[in-house]
């Protein structure tokens, strides 16, 4: 089938809240010679795709300035050139720098990975972004190990809770904080071991930790927020604890006890992957399709959607992310 030569895609009009989003009708993309089209079915949101709405966060080099949109999942439309891993009709989901939510999107063939049979469209979307950055940092990153504790902040979120999944896993003890009790309980259902809510003391993470771990500490922090939790979760962490900074929703900036990092030998690494490279983005996505899609298709892990919402209510849809009630991910169903 020959793609159309124009498409339906959310426009970020100008910056601003969720009523700059219209959806518009533009070109429909050409593939370079590494790259595939894919027929877009379904994509998800990410607090990246609000801070770009609000002009904080401009899409990298190479991305569509003003369709947002940063993980999907649809069927390959067309092939570039040098392309011979994938065929046309083969269901592929990924990551891309921009350009998700729209009918039709290209993406390097190597950054993409297969669905698994039985995911449907809007499932296969809610996956790619939470579990490739939580196995990435959990796993390739802070070499989480079996029989170690993991600390979750954010747990109700897509990440946090693909990180509870994988902890699992990897026969890792999951704890998490959350801003109501509701999500501790319906993480509970994943696989977190415990949790507490955390309101403007981020310090009764401390005593929480030390009853959780007898004293000893979290082997592994996930920190999807930053701010006045950085530190709390250096006094909770371990002796030669990792901590991986994901998000700042909490704040950009915090005040640390350097000494306490110093005599506990921590460490401390930020990750993103919109900013990296081709070939880190190839990497990262290899490693997701090795270790972690097998995991969908025995039933180990499975994605979590808080709400489903047609293309065409894309502003809605960033009014319920920016709402901070999700609990998993925010989809749009592209039809």
């Amino acid at each position: 089938m020959t793609p159309p030569a124009r498409m339906r895609a959310a426009i970020i009009t100008r910056p601003g809240g969720p009523d700059v989003l219209e959806v518009q009708e533009r070109p429909t993309p050409v593939p370079s010679d590494n790259e595939l089209l894919i027929r877009v079915h379904a994509s998800a949101l990410n607090r990246a795709d609000l801070l770009q709405r609000e002009g904080h966060y401009p899409a990298p080099p190479g991305a569509p300035a003003d369709i947002p949109g940063l993980e999907f999942a649809g069927e390959v439309a067309a092939l570039g050139k040098a392309v011979t891993s994938w065929r046309e009709g083969d269901r592929v989901f990924g990551v891309v720098g921009g350009g998700g939510n729209a009918e039709y999107l290209v993406a390097d063939a190597q950054t993409v990975a297969r669905v698994p049979s039985a995911l449907s469209w809007t499932d296969a979307a809610a996956i790619p972004e939470a579990f490739i950055t939580a196995h990435d940092a959990l796993v390739t990153q802070a070499g989480v190990r079996a029989g170690e504790s993991v600390l979750i902040h954010a747990v109700g979120s897509g990440v946090g809770l693909a990180s509870v999944q994988l902890a699992r896993a990897w026969r890792a003890t999951p704890y998490g904080t959350a801003r109501t009790a509701s999500k501790i309980e319906k993480a509970r259902e994943f696989g977190l071991a415990d949790g507490i809510v955390v309101g403007d003391d981020t310090m009764v993470i401390v005593p929480a930790v030390e009853r959780w771990t007898t004293g000893k500490g979290i082997d592994v922090t996930l920190d999807l927020v930053a701010g006045a939790y950085v530190p709390a979760e250096i006094q909770a962490a371990a002796k030669r604890g990792r901590i991986m900074f994901i998000g700042t929703v909490a704040g950009r900036t915090a005040t640390v006890p350097i000494g306490m990092i110093l005599g506990k030998r921590l460490t401390l690494r930020g990750t993103v992957l919109r900013a990296r490279s081709i070939d880190e983005k190839r990497e990262v996505t290899a490693a997701f399709a090795r270790d972690v899609v097998p995991l969908f298709e025995s039933g180990v892990l499975g994605p979590t959607v808080d709400r489903v919402f047609p293309l065409v209510e894309i502003a809605a849809a960033h009014e319920r992310l920016a709402s901070n009630e999700t609990f998993g991910k925010v989809v749009i169903d592209h039809g």
